[in-house]
């Protein structure tokens, strides 16, 4: 559950951590009843559940009140990806000396909540080098200790009087991960003052859904979806558009996340995330090529595996949605499983492009889609990409392994009885033999 800034913020000032002081308004009514409240310079932030809003010009400053109520009025209403900004957070502008990165999330592999610190902030923590991020687990049941704080800021350049109050709300964080329920709480850039104050001065809080029963102060948000979205959820469908213009259907998370992953490798950017299911409703198909339409991709690949999926009826609803409707963007398929071939026919003939493989459909996809942004010509649906082949092992060495490791077992059988041979005792001449233990003796 994913929270708003000013509602982090929030959070955060609950905990005790320093936080610039601000005000969220929803009309410019209510900006009028908060005018002494503000404090300038100030900065006008868009209050949606996407990244990108300082690009699409949802983060603006304002030196004084006629610029707080332009930049204000400028910014509600306003669309970004989609969503349409109903509240705005001005808070006071820092004077930052220096940015750090902050944040507190659940290591997964450890099952332990884990500290992420960095005294480059500012900046994506995937964009620091990795040398640069420091990372401290924490036992769920000892909290953040001295020797955390230790570890953390071994190397570190800051000035103690800067140390003591990072490890003061370092500690504040990981307590109130645990009092929050949270998955996520992360401060970027937590900002030194030229005298030497630290503030968080930006909030990212993700609580966990399931115990959103124990926060009712912060209900979750609706407008999390945009338009598309919400109405693919009202059929049933999962959908997500994330930032790219390359419509990907494919049956299954995981292979729907593996078709991006592909898509990326070879240079680019997924725009439509849209898992068909275990479905092989023909009606299914056309409501999900529908919605595709109105995405509006580039190009569209469909990656589809059937399983208990019948790849010949997905085809067949696809071709139905094309002799239907009017689909403008081109479409690239992959299907493997129950009828691949006839699958195959039947989109051969609707026109569309067929691979046999994830890699030729990925390349292929993104080689259509260079070809429209650049307004050239698509090739025939005859053409082929050069995806090359994956180098296996050579027979005869595979059945060598194979031969070898048949035998390993004997070969160590044998080893065995031979060594016990050579240090069992032999029988002394004339002498009896030792009598066996008694049933239950040692």
């Amino acid at each position: 559950m994913k929270l708003y800034e000013y509602q982090g913020r929030q959070v955060f000032e609950r905990l005790g951590i320093p936080t610039p002081k601000g005000v969220v308004v929803s009309s410019m009514e209510e900006l009028e009843k908060v005018r002494d409240q503000l404090v300038y310079p100030l900065v006008v932030k868009a209050q949606v559940l996407v990244g990108g809003r300082g690009k699409a010009g949802g983060i603006q400053f304002a030196d004084n009140w006629d610029e707080a109520k332009a930049k204000t009025r400028q910014v509600l209403g306003m669309d970004i990806k989609g969503l349409t900004v109903e509240k705005v957070f001005l808070v006071q502008k820092l004077d930052f000396a220096k940015e750090l990165y902050l944040s507190v999330l659940l290591d997964r592999s450890t099952r332990t909540p884990m500290v992420l610190f960095s005294e480059e902030g500012g900046v994506e923590i995937e964009a620091v080098a990795d040398e640069k991020i420091k990372r401290v687990h924490v036992h769920p049941f000892l909290g953040w200790q001295s020797y955390h704080t230790k570890r953390m800021f071994e190397g570190s350049t800051l000035p103690p009087d800067v140390q003591k109050q990072v490890a003061d709300i370092v500690k504040k964080l990981v307590a109130g991960f645990h009092t929050m329920d949270a998955e996520l709480l992360e401060i970027n850039p937590m900002a030194i003052t030229p005298e030497g104050k630290v503030y968080a001065a930006d909030a990212k809080v993700i609580l966990d859904a399931d115990a959103e029963w124990r926060h009712p102060e912060f209900p979750a948000a609706e407008e999390e979806l945009t338009a598309l979205e919400r109405e693919a959820a009202d059929k049933g469908i999962a959908f997500i558009q994330l930032d790219g213009r390359i419509g990907i259907i494919a049956n299954g998370a995981g292979l729907t996340m593996a078709t991006l992953d592909a898509i990326k490798h070879y240079g680019g950017e997924p725009g439509i995330f849209l898992d068909l299911g275990g479905t092989d409703n023909p009606e299914k198909v056309r409501e999900c090529v529908l919605l595709m339409r109105k995405a509006n991709p580039t190009v569209m690949l469909l990656n589809l595996f059937g399983g208990i999926t019948k790849s010949d009826t997905v085809a067949k609803g696809l071709k139905m949605v094309l002799d239907q409707e009017k689909i403008e963007f081109p479409i690239v398929t992959r299907i493997k499983g129950v009828n691949e071939e006839e699958a195959r026919a039947i989109l051969k003939e609707a026109g569309l492009y067929t691979t046999n493989t994830l890699q030729e459909a990925a390349k292929l996809t993104v080689e259509i889609e260079q070809r429209v942004l650049r307004g050239e010509p698509l090739p025939p649906l005859s053409y082929k990409v050069d995806v090359p082949e994956l180098r296996l092992p050579a027979a005869k060495k595979v059945a060598k392994v194979a031969k070898a490791a048949k035998r390993a077992p004997t070969k160590a059988i044998r080893a065995v009885k031979k060594a016990a041979k050579k240090v069992a005792p032999a029988k002394a001449k004339g002498k009896k033999p030792a009598k066996a233990a008694k049933k239950g003796g040692r």
